[in-house]
């Protein structure tokens, strides 16, 4: 996959941590469960990111209303691929996108004090009609790094970034078969 559009994940050789930002209410109940419930929504797209960086832009560092809390959610690489063989991008016919279980974006990738880089981080959203596999069958665990992100942030704001980037997972290429980088790259 072309550099500016590589997917940058924590990973092994069985699973991918995806990240997510949810209200207290939600991410309580997952946690408790070891799973999403209610108060979750399975009647609307759900949206899972592989960068950190991207999550923290997007949370403000958990600190976005109802993005107070951060979820590492490690779910199946077979489930990961099974979601990026079922995408369509969000710029192809909005008849496609309408009709697709699996959305994808892709957005600039962040740096710790949220400045936009010149490569891209993707977004994948996973529709209503897959969210009951996507939770029952992909998800292995749940973690919460809300103590993690708010540490981090604190170290940022007074100077401390290189301490703080200790604080971030690490994230490494995904690969990806040439066939689904030409699926998931805009232009490809």
């Amino acid at each position: 996959m072309a550099s500016q559009y590589q997917i940058r994940a924590d990973y092994d050789a069985r699973t991918i941590v995806v990240y997510q930002a949810y209200s207290p209410a939600i991410a309580d109940a997952a946690l408790r469960a070891g799973r999403f419930v209610a108060p979750f929504s399975f009647h609307r797209m759900t949206w899972i990111k592989p960068s950190f960086l991207w999550l923290m832009h997007r949370s403000n560092w958990a600190r976005k209303p109802g993005q107070e809390r951060i979820l590492a959610v490690r779910v199946t690489r077979e489930g990961w691929e099974e979601a990026l063989s079922r995408a369509v991008l969000t710029t192809a016919d909005p008849a496609a996108v309408a009709r697709a279980a699996v959305h994808v974006q892709w957005d600039p990738e962040r740096s710790s004090r949220g400045a936009a880089l010149n490569h891209y981080s993707i977004q994948v959203g996973i529709s209503r009609h897959l969210i009951r596999t996507f939770t029952d069958d992909w998800i292995v665990s749940l973690t919460d790094l809300t103590p993690q992100v708010h540490k981090a942030a604190a170290l940022i704001r007074t100077g401390h970034a290189a301490k703080a980037q200790r604080l971030f997972p690490a994230e490494r290429a995904y690969p990806l078969s040439p066939a689904m980088e030409g699926i998931l790259t805009p232009g490809g």
